[in-house]
């Protein structure tokens, strides 16, 4: 019997191991800019190019990684060695100081940083399944956006009551704990087939020998995912060098107490997205995944606006509750997107690899055009074109992309792209509380028998 048919249930341990892995996960780009500005003197152009070549590591990187993740089986082992690289990387920015040696420290994160979006969500869809995703995502991104704003406290405060350095050691500590923490998961919790999206929509004749889903051409072939790409792109296009302007310009006559205002600014964000995260999810699964996710785009030429307006900090921080509303969106329902444009390929993480390439390739370019900008027209102008491009982002979603989740409605259309076979049927997805204990969620994939 194929093994993405036969019943499976993660154990309590395993998926509260998951919770914690994603409560500890920690970025440092947003203060990678305030340190190199207030303690390295680094300009804007300077500080965009470091950002920038991380962002261009991982989006080389995260395709490849995607489609190892899909055929490995030892993705706990991928993702404590991308941790202890990350540690490593985190202590070489402060101890390395000139410009080559902060660009090399930033490749190799960007790298590492590929591994583990995709890891975490190839592990959550191999323990619950495709009809346990939607909730799943949610919890994931209600721990991840809890922990970033434990975290990015903690490193605000470090770097205000001791020195900028110290918030990079803590980064480090934290990704040592990471490396540990994902063996807490038990391997036979995560199923293979489960964990690169080789179920759901059967996709091969009958008499086919093998269930390794569709070639790579025919996924990179569908116009839904080409749009959602673009799309995305835009989207980081505006997004990613927003925080960093405002932190930059924060900086300005506020050295001390800019870690702080930035930890704060991260802080207040990170708890709208947590508060946020579990109702982006039933409401992707109620009203679909369209709606929901033009919310997300909508709000960004908003904030970009805003921005341009005043450059206080207090409305600085208020402008950045607005990141907390699309950022939880588009953490949630992207994922989601992704596994109903991969249903029954078996490259859902190649996919997600591909999004993420196109997020890194919007957010790249992101941080040295917004660099240029600031250097030639100011804060202000920077902050107006970052508007503009994220309303392209808005209308190109809103006028070419369809509704991607499985209904009543679109279930022929969606079956038609493949080629099914024909004693196995659709089955829609049921919904689950998006936070629930851990003896619930198993409850509920009992009752299902199989996912």
């Amino acid at each position: 019997m194929n093994s993405s048919h036969v019943s499976h249930v993660p154990s309590p341990r395993s998926l509260r191991a998951l919770d914690v892995l994603i409560f500890i996960q920690v970025g440092i780009g947003p203060f990678l800019a305030i340190y190199l500005q207030s303690v390295r003197n680094w300009n804007a152009t300077r500080i965009g190019s470091a950002l920038a070549v991380a962002g261009f590591a991982g989006m080389f990187a995260h395709m490849p990684v995607g489609a190892l993740i899909d055929r490995l089986h030892r993705r706990r082992e991928l993702y404590a060695l991308g941790a202890a690289l990350a540690a490593l990387g985190s202590v070489a920015t402060v101890k390395l100081s000139s410009f080559p040696q902060i660009l090399a420290v930033q490749m190799l994160l960007g790298l590492v940083s590929a591994i583990f979006p995709p890891a975490i969500a190839a592990m959550s869809l191999g323990m619950v399944g495709r009809d346990g995703l939607d909730p799943r995502i949610g919890r994931n991104e209600t721990f991840n956006h809890a922990g970033n704003v434990v975290l990015a406290a903690s490193m605000g405060l470090f770097g205000y009551a001791f020195a900028p350095a110290y918030m990079f050691y803590f980064a480090a500590t934290l990704s040592l704990m990471a490396a540990v923490c994902v063996f807490c998961i038990r391997a036979r919790d995560i199923n293979h087939d489960w964990a690169r999206g080789a179920n759901g929509v059967p996709i091969k004749p009958a008499n086919h020998p093998t269930h390794d889903g569709v070639g790579f051409t025919r996924v990179l072939a569908d116009r839904r995912l080409i749009v959602f790409a673009l799309s995305v792109m835009l989207f980081h296009l505006a997004n990613a060098a927003m925080l960093p302007l405002a932190g930059q310009r924060l900086s300005l006559g506020h050295t001390k107490a800019a870690p702080l205002y930035m930890a704060i600014c991260i802080i207040v964000a990170q708890l709208l997205m947590t508060l946020l995260a579990s109702p982006a999810s039933r409401f992707a699964g109620t009203l679909g995944r369209k709606r929901v996710f033009l919310v997300a785009l909508g709000v960004l030429p908003l904030r970009g606006l805003l921005f341009a307006l005043n450059p206080t900090p207090f409305f600085t921080i208020m402008v950045q509750l607005l990141d907390g509303v699309s950022a939880a969106i588009f953490g949630v329902v992207s994922v989601l997107i992704v596994a109903d444009l991969t249903r029954g390929t078996g490259h859902f993480n190649f996919t997600q690899g591909l999004i993420a390439a196109a997020t890194g390739i919007g957010a790249s370019l992101s941080t040295v055009v917004a660099g240029c900008l600031v250097q030639r027209s100011g804060f202000d102008a920077a902050f107006l074109a970052l508007a503009v491009l994220a309303g392209t982002a808005l209308l190109l979603f809103a006028l070419a992309m369809p509704e991607t989740k499985l209904t009543e409605n679109n279930r022929s259309s969606i079956a038609n792209n493949y080629e099914a076979i024909p004693e196995c049927e659709l089955t829609l997805p049921t919904r689950l509380p998006a936070i629930s204990s851990d003896d619930v969620q198993i409850q509920n994939l009992q009752q299902r028998g199989s996912i």
